[in-house]
């Protein structure tokens, strides 16, 4: 079947290239650009004049409730949320319930997952033993049932010597680590950023050391084990620094910042906003704006959703009594257009960084539109303005910092693998 995606504006982060063109589809991929595949004929026709044509955004970290939700439905109702906003492949955390730590229990996601014909699902492998922090797991027989990477998610990992002893395994297979940098002592019980806010509100602090002297241990054991690691969730301008010092060294280091980052910082929690409580801890001005340079000069490769969803019983508390997390693959996108129009990011390279940015961190063949690649798209239209509302929000989790405020730009089509797998009610 060729499926024939009409009048759209196609856009491709990988090479920047813009054009009004024809797309068509055949066999789950990219057949053809502006004209039809030799000796084929169109079986279907989607109209999208007026939309912008994208690959499919690539989500690092978000968390789905599976194993563990499965009472609540919460698999299907985050990947339904994931191609409502045009994520067509996330990676899956690890910190379910059980954890992430047996073949089994991997193979199991992703049957699920499969089985819903929604988003894929790439599974992160828990690094330790029920993230315990003190055996480690079996990373060949992980990677083997599907695991792409292995973490420990928020799951704290304080004996160096497993950390070390990680790296080691997973350089012998040549496989890359993701870690959360945060000490887990320096952290400990701290709910905001170490700075002004927090000294006013009278809230327990993370300082910013807690993250450079994780990034710190990180750095000197890959030297010594020429271990490959990406950065989760990086947080703090000293921590950028760092990172950009181990690549000019010629260390396989590479790093992810949250969404949230990239927009919020820590006068934002305003007072006591419960749905400003997120992990890490939203961080100063200055911090905020070494993401978003660090985002344009390639320390930063992606931005991820860090979609946690939180229930009303765990975040309509006192601050430091709420639960972390936020939703945030439905807004993924649209915050993404957001920076990019609010600090003139050329939109090709704001882009870049939740398609072929995180496409190329992980090896897939996705995140680009090209003869020849999986036909994961997003289809969204650049003007269109809606606000956020917990009832408009398909994800299990209701809350975000964002709730209230107008959005610009919304997902009408999301095709995985060529298949129509989610399209806005009343869209053409």
């Amino acid at each position: 079947m060729i499926t024939l995606i009409q009048n759209g504006r196609l856009l491709d982060p990988a090479s920047g290239h813009e054009t009004v063109a024809d797309l068509y589809l055949a066999d789950g991929r990219i057949a053809g650009i502006g004209e039809a595949p030799a000796g084929h004929v169109v079986d279907q026709t989607l109209d999208v004049a007026g939309l912008t044509v994208i690959p499919g955004l690539i989500d690092l970290a978000a968390r789905l409730g599976e194993p563990g939700g499965e009472h609540k439905n919460k698999l299907q109702s985050e990947l339904r949320a994931a191609v409502a906003g045009g994520v067509t492949t996330l990676c899956a955390m690890p910190d379910t319930h059980p954890a992430l730590d047996e073949p089994g229990l991997v193979q199991m996601l992703r049957q699920r997952a499969d089985g819903l014909g929604l988003a894929k699902v790439l599974p992160l492998g828990a690094l330790t033993r029920g993230l315990d922090g003190t055996e480690l797991t079996e990373f060949a027989k992980l990677r083997d049932a599907g695991c792409v990477s292995f973490s420990q998610a928020d799951a704290p990992l304080a004996d160096t010597r497993v950390l070390y002893r990680a790296m080691q395994y997973a350089a012998t297979y040549g496989i890359t680590l993701r870690l959360r940098p945060q000490d887990v002592r320096l952290a400990s019980g701290g709910v905001a950023h170490d700075g002004q806010v927090a000294t006013r509100l009278g809230l327990p602090a993370i300082p910013s050391v807690a993250e450079t002297v994780a990034i710190s241990t990180i750095v000197i054991l890959m030297k010594d084990s020429g271990a490959s690691v990406h950065l989760e969730r990086v947080s703090t301008r000293e921590g950028l620094e760092m990172i950009a010092a181990a690549r000019n060294y010629g260390l396989k280091l590479t790093a992810d910042v949250s969404i949230n980052h990239v927009h919020l910082a820590d006068i934002d929690i305003g007072y006591f906003d419960s749905n400003m409580r997120l992990s890490p801890p939203l961080r100063g001005v200055t911090d905020r704006d070494a993401i978003q340079h660090a985002l344009l000069d390639g320390t930063i490769s992606a931005i991820c959703s860090d979609h946690s969803p939180v229930g009303n019983d765990d975040k309509l508390l006192p601050f430091g009594e709420a639960k972390p997390g936020a939703s945030g693959l439905e807004l993924l996108l649209p915050l993404v257009l957001a920076w990019a129009e609010q600090k003139r990011v050329p939109l090709a390279q704001a882009l870049a960084r939740i398609t072929s940015g995180p496409a190329e961190l992980l090896g897939l063949e996705s995140g680009r539109i090209a003869v020849g690649a999986p036909a994961d798209l997003c289809l969204y239209d650049p003007h269109a303005t809606w606000r956020v509302m917990p009832e408009t929000l398909l994800s299990s989790g209701k809350h975000t910092p964002f709730v209230g405020m107008e959005m610009r730009g919304r997902v009408r089509h999301t095709l995985v693998g060529g298949r129509l797998a989610y399209t806005e009610p009343g869209a053409a």
